[in-house]
């Protein structure tokens, strides 16, 4: 059974069944009844048109279904006379459940978990392990985000940047349990990117693209965090790392920046020096006051702050530093980084700590922990 086959036709087959007429979520629940038939049937009589199979077992399920539901006599005309077998339309819908999955009604969790479901074709067992979350709980996130947008219409343009965003969620997930979800979010994007062009799109599959390149170097082998300045470069994809330079600087060359084209410009930089020493902070800098300009982020402040630091020295960084809310994620980590390379070891110390109190995930609190512990050590030596 071609499982990646089965991911790529989902949203296909689910758009056509849309653009029938079909609601979202008795189209979507369909969909799953037929991929369920064709892990069944396909080992041993394999289709010759897989599409075109998938979407008559489908449209048949959505039939049943709906004939079976008084509550739903309204669809009658609807569904009153069965289109005969055949080849599927060549139509390809799955821009429309991008942007109809990325529906500003929906949280950013339900469009993360809808777009998982819809487009890319995982199951609710795969996403509720990635997300750690009880499948049950994951069912009643995707079955509440179906209802909400089963009344939107289909033929209305959606919003890039939505979809874009929810990308970028998916992508910073990473990986855990037996789906990759920063390979996953690496996938969708090309396929939004073949279906759309947009530079912003580009943007974002090229800031994908340079920062997965650095994975295999982020933990070392205890799994504790490696900062980048301290990674081995040697373990970098620089394959993957020059795929993502070349859509940056063709995405950049349509003079119509915006915020992800700005961060893959950044990561960029990091990507292109060849030690930690050689990075080119002054130029980092730059596309943060870009990303400033674009977006006003007090995050991205926080960033440009770290920026800043490193381009004109820790003082100038602090200075940076004290313009900004200390509630910020992070801010403490930044204010620890920045007072211990300005010497004042005993501040970084407790700031260190007090960020790894404040850490969202486990590794990141070790880190900081081991930070912490590192400069006290320092101090009593």
């Amino acid at each position: 059974m071609d499982e990646a086959l089965l991911r790529s036709l989902t949203p296909k087959v689910l758009g056509i069944l849309v653009r029938r007429g079909a609601g979202f979520a008795a189209a979507e629940d369909a969909v799953q009844e037929a991929l369920v038939e064709a892990v069944r049937v396909w080992p041993s009589d394999p289709p010759r048109d897989p599409q075109g199979w998938l979407v008559t077992v489908a449209w048949r399920k959505f039939l049943d279904a709906t004939r079976a539901d008084a509550a739903r006599r309204r669809r009658e005309e609807l569904v009153d006379e069965e289109p005969e077998p055949g080849p599927a339309p060549a139509v390809d819908d799955t821009l429309q459940l991008y942007f109809l999955c990325a529906h500003p009604s929906l949280t950013p969790s339900s469009a993360v978990a809808l777009t998982l479901r819809a487009v890319g074709g995982l199951t609710t067992r795969q996403i509720a392990q990635a997300y750690l979350v009880p499948e049950a709980t994951m069912a009643q996130r995707i079955s509440r985000a179906k209802r909400t947008v089963s009344g939107v219409r289909f033929d209305r343009p959606g919003d890039v940047g939505t979809v874009l965003r929810v990308l970028y969620l998916v992508f910073n997930e990473g990986y855990s349990g037996d789906v990759d979800l920063a390979a996953e979010a690496i996938r969708l994007t090309r396929r939004l990117a073949a279906a759309i062009d947009h530079p912003e799109v580009a943007g974002l599959l090229a800031l994908m693209l340079i920062h997965h390149a650095r994975r295999a170097s982020r933990t070392a082998p205890d799994g504790s965090l490696v900062p980048l300045a301290e990674q081995d470069r040697s373990r970098w994809d620089t394959r993957s790392i020059a795929e993502g330079v070349e859509i940056l600087q063709a995405a950049l060359a349509r003079d119509q920046l915006g915020e992800f084209q700005a961060q893959a410009a950044a990561a960029a930089l990091h990507a292109d020096a060849r030690t930690a020493e050689e990075t080119d902070w002054p130029q980092i800098v730059e596309w943060y006051d870009e990303l400033v300009r674009l977006t006003d982020s007090p995050v991205v402040r926080l960033n440009r702050a770290v920026a800043v630091g490193e381009a004109d020295g820790p003082r100038a960084g602090l200075a940076e530093l004290e313009t900004l809310d200390s509630g910020l994620p992070r801010y403490a980590a930044v204010a620890a980084h920045l007072h211990e390379r300005n010497g004042d070891l005993a501040t970084a110390a407790h700031l260190y700590a007090e960020a790894a109190a404040k850490a969202s995930n486990l590794a990141e609190r070790d880190h900081l922990t081991r930070q912490a512990a590192r400069i006290n050590a320092q101090l009593r030596g």
